[in-house]
């Protein structure tokens, strides 16, 4: 079982700044998508957030382009969720994710992710 090790979730002020991290294997970290869901409510879809084709191109969903962006660091086989101007409603569980990837420029769907970490708590007050 594949292992994604979440970390820097937290409580801020509308208008604050987080930095998700979560780490994965070499071997998921350099063929896999990866991507960053997020869910506002138990019961609720998880919604795909941001995403990594494993060949290093990026996706960030509208909703959230301008404000998050994702990265990566290869050497500690890590991506991070870079969210700046936080409100209220991105109050969420955060989760990364990864998916088998068809090559090294595809962006995997959101169905495809299969793989998940044990999620991160955001909570944005006003």
């Amino acid at each position: 079982q594949v292992q994604l090790e979440e970390s820097g979730g937290g409580s801020v002020q509308d208008g604050g700044s987080l930095r998700l991290s979560c780490s994965a294997p070499e071997t998921i970290f350099s063929t896999n998508c990866m991507g960053w869901f997020r869910r506002q409510a138990p019961g609720n879809e998880r919604e795909l957030v941001a995403s990594f084709a494993s060949g290093g191109s990026t996706l960030v969903k509208d909703p959230w382009r301008g404000r998050f962006t994702i990265s990566r660091d290869k050497v500690k086989n890590t991506i991070y969720l870079h969210m700046n101007s936080l409100k209220p409603e991105d109050t969420a569980m955060y989760y990364c994710a990864t998916a088998p990837s068809r090559h090294a420029g595809y962006m995997c769907r959101s169905q495809e992710y299969r793989t998940w970490g044990q999620g991160t708590q955001v909570n944005v007050s006003s």
